[in-house]
C-alpha cells in the first residue's frame, strides 16, 4: 500500500533554462530523484506545463530567455492559480531587488542565485517539494473525512426517514390501511409544491422537509383505542369527538420526542398534524383556524388526506370513483377549502391519480 502511494506522487521536474549547459546541470543534480523535462523559453514551459501540470511536482525557472522570460511564465501561473500548486523556483543570475520582490509577491517559492552550489540547491529544492507533498496528503485525507462524515450524515437521514415512515406506516397498519397512504400523502404534497404556485418561494430543502413531515400528519392516531379507530360504521358523535383529539395528540407525541424537534421537519411535522383537518371556511379542528391562518402545507396534507380516504378503500367504506370524490371536495362535502389550493389540486389531479394505478400490497 505504501508503495502504491509512492508510485502515485508527482515525480516530474521541469527545468526552464535557454541555456543547454544550466539545464544539464541541474538535471545531474535531481535526475536521480526525478524524471527531468527540459523547455528552453518561456512559451515551450507553458506548453510542458500544460501537457504535464498533473505530474510535475516542481519548475526551476531561470528569469532573462527569449519568447518569454521567467516573469512572464510567473504571472501567468499565477492568473491560472497554478503557482499554489506547483511550487516555482527562480534559478537566476538576475537577483537584484526589484526582481526579488515581484517574483515572491506573484508567489515564487524561493530564489536561488547563480552559479548554483548543488547540495545547497537540491537540499533547499527537496525540502519545498516534500512540503507540498505533504500538504496534499493532508487535503487529500481531510477530503476523505469530510467525505466519510457526508456520507455518515446521510446515512443518518436515511435512517431517521426510515424511521419516520415505519412509525407511520404502523399506525396506518393499525388502523386497517396499508402503508401505501404515508407514501401517497408525501408524493402529493410533493408534487403539488413543485408543480404549481403554492410551493412558489420555497427550496428544493424546504420542500422536502415538508414532504418528509407530511407522512407524520396522522402520527396522533397511535393514541386512539381500537374499537373506535378500526369501526365499521359510522362514529357516534363521542367516538367522534375522541378521533378528532389524534391532531393534537399527534402534535404532542413529536413534542416529546427529543431527535424530533431538532430535526429540520419538526416546525412542519408538528403544524401539520395539528392543523390538516381545518378548513377554510374555520369550521374545522382543533383550532378552528380560518382562511389564511392555516399555513399552506398543512392545506395541502388536507386535501391530499381528504383525496386519498375518498378514493381509497377503509375499514368504513369502499373507494369512491375519482370523478365522484372530485365532485364531493369540490362541492365542500368533506369540508370548504382554499379556492386556490382547489384550483391547483384540480390542475395537478390528472398526473396524482397516476399514483392509484398500481394495487396496494
Amino acid at each position: 500500500m505504501k508503495k502504491q502511494l509512492e508510485n502515485k506522487r508527482k515525480r516530474t521536474m521541469l527545468i526552464v533554462d535557454d541555456n543547454e549547459m544550466n539545464r544539464a546541470i541541474l538535471e545531474n543534480i535531481f535526475c536521480r530523484s526525478y524524471q527531468i523535462i527540459e523547455a528552453a523559453d518561456g512559451r515551450e514551459a507553458m506548453e510542458k506545463l500544460t501537457a504535464h501540470k498533473e505530474d510535475i511536482c516542481a519548475v526551476l525557472l531561470d528569469v532573462v530567455m527569449p519568447v518569454m522570460d521567467g516573469m512572464e511564465v510567473l504571472n501567468r501561473l499565477n492568473i491560472l492559480g497554478w503557482i499554489k500548486e506547483i511550487p516555482v523556483f527562480l534559478i537566476t543570475a538576475e537577483a537584484g531587488g526589484d526582481v526579488l520582490r515581484e517574483a515572491y509577491t506573484l508567489g515564487v517559492m524561493d530564489v536561488i542565485s547563480k552559479p548554483v552550489i548543488p547540495y545547497v540547491v537540491e537540499r533547499r529544492i527537496d525540502s519545498v517539494i516534500e512540503l507540498f507533498r505533504a500538504r496534499e496528503q493532508l487535503s487529500s485525507k481531510v477530503e476523505e473525512q469530510q467525505n466519510e462524515i457526508s456520507f455518515q450524515a446521510q446515512q443518518i437521514i436515511e435512517l431517521n426517514m426510515g424511521m419516520i415512515e415505519a412509525l407511520s406506516t404502523a399506525i396506518e397498519f393499525r388502523s386497517g390501511e396499508s402503508g401505501a397512504h404515508v407514501r401517497r400523502i408525501h408524493d402529493i404534497t410533493r408534487y403539488m409544491l413543485q408543480n404549481t404556485k403554492l410551493g412558489e418561494g420555497l427550496s428544493e430543502e424546504t420542500v422536502n422537509h415538508i414532504s418528509i413531515a407530511a407522512i407524520m400528519h396522522d402520527v396522533g392516531k397511535i393514541a386512539i383505542p381500537d374499537h373506535i379507530l378500526n369501526k365499521p360504521g359510522r362514529l357516534t358523535p363521542e367516538e367522534y369527538e375522541i378521533m378528532k383529539t389524534h391532531t393534537l395528540q399527534g402534535a404532542l407525541l413529536l413534542e416529546k420526542i427529543p431527535q424530533m424537534r431538532d430535526h429540520a421537519a419538526f416546525r412542519y411535522a408538528y403544524d401539520i398534524a395539528r392543523h390538516h383537518h381545518e378548513r377554510w371556511d374555520g369550521r374545522g379542528y382543533p383550532d378552528g383556524l380560518k382562511g389564511e391562518e392555516t399555513s399552506v402545507w398543512s392545506q395541502i396534507v388536507a386535501i391530499a388526506d381528504v383525496y386519498d380516504a375518498l378514493v381509497s378503500k377503509r375499514v368504513y367504506k369502499d373507494a369512491f370513483p375519482i370523478e365522484k370524490a372530485l365532485d364531493m371536495i369540490a362541492h365542500g362535502e368533506c369540508g370548504i377549502f382554499s379556492p386556490e389550493l382547489l384550483d391547483c389540486f384540480l390542475s395537478v389531479e390528472k398526473n396524482l391519480r397516476m399514483l392509484y394505478t398500481k394495487e396496494e400490497p
